[in-house]
């Protein structure tokens, strides 16, 4: 999409900015772009429209991510790790999968895959904070805050943003990471696979009598989907997938019978449970961009590729995507190549494809599997939980897709 020309601005006009690179959206995959960027010299404008305190102190969502032990390690590469309050941060040893009321599980366990844990999971808003103050005020970081976008175009030449209180924004290179709805997307032209679950989830943490002991919990009840993730001592974040027209009724529970359902339907293996932090809820949307990159635009993060929270892979994928795009410029920069040209952009989006295809695929395949209550699906499912049980080398692919520990470990 690219503008007619621009007529001269007057006096008052506000005078555009230049920037090597724009990023519209200050979430995780933004920053994190950003941040793997510094140290290149290349300047980078952030453009959020949210006001600066609620990026610095952000507020709970009831959201706790899971996170690959590759998002760890670029945690500490970026300097968001040590941010972080350990205290908030629990240990997945262990997971386990069940289906419908068969005792049955599928089970990975951490010693098979030669590392010490499966995972690390946190708060999201913790990562939101810490992600923030890592990147501000680093060398050629620029915030701009409270910024609505208005137009975007891009091109071979360049891109440019305009926000709707007039002011110009120019850049090599145009990126979107502003969710998986994203504006910016539709702006540029760029139309996504929408997968619409017609479900909802509804998240929270609990407390409970009994030890956790770092193990996850994914239970595939035919009504509803039940995860229970091991939090910081007797601790846990649970996520309730529920047909989204049940959504009302559950939110509207008093806390006491809420918890009581919670833990009825995990068998009472924690026993008693009470509500640590309010409940909230989130429509289901699996979202995947028809094309990543236009000449002069990426997209990163959710805008790219919006998961089926199951397997606990959004951020982990957000920020890995991220992290790709970085490495295809510094690469460029490296060998003194125009780090904004196709060559480099559709590198990134190969690799990226390569990446996110089989997971937003499979999950979207499992999820249809497991939602699934006739008995022909009942009996499939409990097959290929044995299955998987039963074949170590497909149950290693699927537990080094799902945990992505490095090459390094063990």
């Amino acid at each position: 999409m690219q503008d007619s020309p621009e007529t001269p601005q007057s006096a008052t006009d506000p005078l555009p900015v230049f920037s090597d690179i724009v990023v519209i959206g200050a979430g995780p995959a933004g920053l994190g772009f950003a941040r793997a960027l510094c140290g290149t010299g290349l300047t980078v404008t952030i453009l959020e429209r949210h006001p600066e305190a609620v990026l610095a102190n952000p507020p709970e969502d009831g959201r706790d991510i899971a996170l690959t032990q590759t998002s760890e390690k670029l945690m500490w590469e970026y300097g968001i790790w040590d941010r972080l309050d350990e205290a908030e941060i629990g240990y997945i040893r262990d997971a386990k999968v069940l289906n419908g009321k068969s005792s049955f599980a599928l089970h990975f366990d951490s010693l098979e895959n030669g590392a010490d844990y499966l995972g690390r999971i946190l708060p999201n808003h913790l990562i939101r904070k810490a992600s923030y103050e890592a990147t501000v005020g680093q060398a050629g970081f620029n915030l701009i805050t409270e910024a609505d976008v208005a137009k975007v175009s891009a091109s071979n030449t360049g891109g440019k943003v305009e926000l709707t209180d007039g002011r110009v924004f120019h850049a090599k290179l145009v990126v979107a990471a502003d969710s998986r709805f994203s504006e910016t997307r539709r702006k540029m032209g760029i139309g996504a696979e929408m997968n619409d679950f017609g479900r909802t989830v509804i998240v929270c943490e609990v407390t409970h009598e009994g030890p956790h002991q770092d193990v996850a919990y994914e239970c595939f009840h035919y009504d509803r989907t039940l995860a229970i993730l091991p939090m910081p001592e007797n601790r846990s974040s649970v996520v309730v997938t529920l047909p989204s027209h049940e959504t009302d009724a559950v939110m509207q529970q008093s806390e006491e019978a809420f918890c009581r359902d919670i833990a009825a339907r995990f068998d009472n293996k924690l026993g008693a449970m009470t509500l640590h932090s309010p409940r909230h809820a989130y429509p289901l949307m699996g979202v995947y961009a028809k094309n990543f990159v236009k000449p002069g635009f990426a997209l990163v993060g959710d805008a790219a590729v919006g998961m089926h929270p199951v397997t606990a892979h959004g951020y982990n994928l957000g920020l890995v995507g991220a992290n790709t795009l970085a490495v295809e410029i510094r690469k460029a920069l490296e060998q003194g190549r125009d780090w904004a040209d196709m060559t480099v952009l559709s590198a990134y989006e190969r690799t990226h494809r390569r990446a996110t295809a089989p997971l937003y695929y499979g999950t979207n395949a499992i999820v249809k599997l497991f939602t699934d209550t006739r008995l022909p699906a009942k009996v499939l499912r409990g097959a290929v939980l044995r299955l998987g049980e039963r074949l170590p080398p497909v149950k290693r692919v699927i537990m080094n897709q799902l945990t992505q520990v490095p090459k390094s470990a063990g």
